[in-house]
């Protein structure tokens, strides 16, 4: 089995890589099914219904709206995000869609998508079923799919081990574990980042792959930029403000900068910003999780302002680091806060982030994966406690919290040789048995914690 970092990242629409890029993608890749299967022109009906955490907190993530536009053939990386909402609120005012966006047929956004709020399918907490029918009432073709966390998404034959991305393509160093990742470090006299590098290969060119980094940060930038103007509210009924906009004048105004923490408020900003943005569904890198979006360009946004010599060798090395770890995780436990909690998500991305800063600042081997250990451990049996089911209340903080969180992690592992008494591959083995033990109703469904004490006004 093989990942490549643009598993691990990739441009798309906020708020929630399992509940928004997932279901998304999963009703895209239904209507791709019809048009191979050439039943497409035959439809004239099209039902979905989703189950477990996305019929729990769907209407908050906005999975209904995801699966209208993967429907109509829309790919969360090129979506009109400013006019995604109009456009579902029309099909729902005409009643019908343009299928695979070339065949209309009858749409009732009421009775054709359904979100069971305490049904779940057997595999995975984030299960859909889509249904085509004829007009005499026939099945034409049904699947079921599961959003595994972080735009992951596969059918009802991958269970259990198996539900990770179909790639058997050959690696030039193929790890399955931390363990086995630093081996190949000490035995190759490779960093973690030439490791990834090599193993890119089996993709693509060199210079794609790192004009293809570049890009994503290209992205994570434009984020933070339009998280830094826009003003007002965030959607959903919480009435939550934006707070970048406001952070970011006083902070190039020069407010703090005899405060010796004053760096931190720029990290804080960078964060906030990536997750206004995600959760009013704007344009952001999954990374690992739409959830946990803001952590790794909060950071990498640390590196570049802050760092002497930081320069776009340094992102690209941060960026493949980062994977490197984020790959660990994916393989050996889970990024789906449904199926383990924010440990997943947030604690994932904060253990990615600590690894890669590790890394460009000059820390061996050895010290990254101290570093990435850390950044989990201090994270272990976080819950996905959303309120109201909206990525907003604690997600936003929380992200912020992480990225100082993963920025102490390197220093931390930069102190030390490197030697420590918990692994990264017990760590997350740890964090893995933890997201078992974790009540459902911890795991996004709305239903614990925060959701359920703060009062939605």
């Amino acid at each position: 089995m093989a990942l490549s970092a643009f598993d691990l990242y990739s441009v798309g629409i906020g708020p929630s890589s399992s509940h928004t890029v997932g279901p998304m993608r999963a009703a895209r890749r239904f209507t791709g099914i019809l048009e191979d299967e050439g039943t497409l022109a035959q439809v004239t009906r099209v039902q979905a219904e989703l189950y477990g955490s996305l019929g729990a907190t769907g209407h908050g993530h906005g999975s209904d709206k995801a699966v209208v536009l993967g429907l109509e053939g829309e790919d969360p990386a090129t979506v009109d995000t400013e006019r995604s909402d109009g456009r579902v609120a029309q099909v729902r005012a005409d009643g019908q869609l343009l299928l695979g966006g070339k065949h209309r047929v009858r749409f009732d956004g009421d009775a054709d998508l359904v979100l069971h709020r305490r049904k779940s399918l057997p595999a995975h907490p984030n299960g859909m079923t889509f249904r085509a029918l004829a007009a005499d009432g026939r099945e034409l073709a049904a699947r079921t799919y599961y959003s595994v966390g972080g735009g992951f998404v596969v059918d009802e034959s991958a269970t259990g081990a198996d539900r990770v991305v179909e790639d058997t393509t050959a690696v030039r160093f193929p790890f399955g574990t931390a363990g086995e990742l630093l081996g190949l470090c000490t035995r190759e006299g490779l960093s973690i980042s030439d490791v990834m590098l090599a193993n890119e290969a089996a993709w693509r060119g060199e210079a794609e792959t790192r004009a293809g980094l570049l890009h994503l940060w290209s992205v994570m930038r434009a984020c933070v930029d339009s998280g830094c103007r826009r003003e007002g509210v965030l959607p959903g009924g919480l009435r939550v403000p934006r707070r970048a906009p406001a952070l970011f004048r006083e902070l190039s105004a020069g407010a703090g900068e005899s405060d010796p923490l004053h760096v931190m408020d720029w990290v804080n900003l960078y964060a906030l910003a990536v997750n206004e943005e995600n959760a009013s569904g704007g344009r952001i890198v999954t990374a690992p999780t739409n959830g946990a979006a803001g952590i790794i360009p909060a950071v990498l946004h640390y590196y570049v302002r802050f760092v002497p010599g930081a320069d776009d060798e340094g992102v690209v090395r941060f960026l493949l680091t980062a994977a490197a770890i984020g790959i660990l995780f994916k393989q050996n436990a889970s990024i789906s806060g449904a199926e383990v909690g924010c440990q997943g998500e947030v604690g994932s991305a904060c253990a990615m982030a600590a690894g890669a800063l590790c890394e460009v600042l000059g820390g061996t081997p050895a010290q990254v994966e101290n570093a990435a250990e850390v950044g989990i451990e201090h994270n272990l049996g976080l819950t996905c406690d959303p309120v109201g089911g909206l990525v907003q209340i604690p997600c936003i903080e929380r992200n912020a919290v992480a990225s100082v969180k993963a920025i102490n992690s390197a220093r931390l592992a930069l102190a030390g040789d490197g030697t420590h008494k918990v692994t990264l591959d017990k760590a997350i083995k740890t964090m893995r048995d933890t997201g078992r033990d974790m009540k459902d109703k911890y795991k996004e469904t709305a239903r614990g914690g925060l959701a359920v004490n703060v009062i939605e006004c």
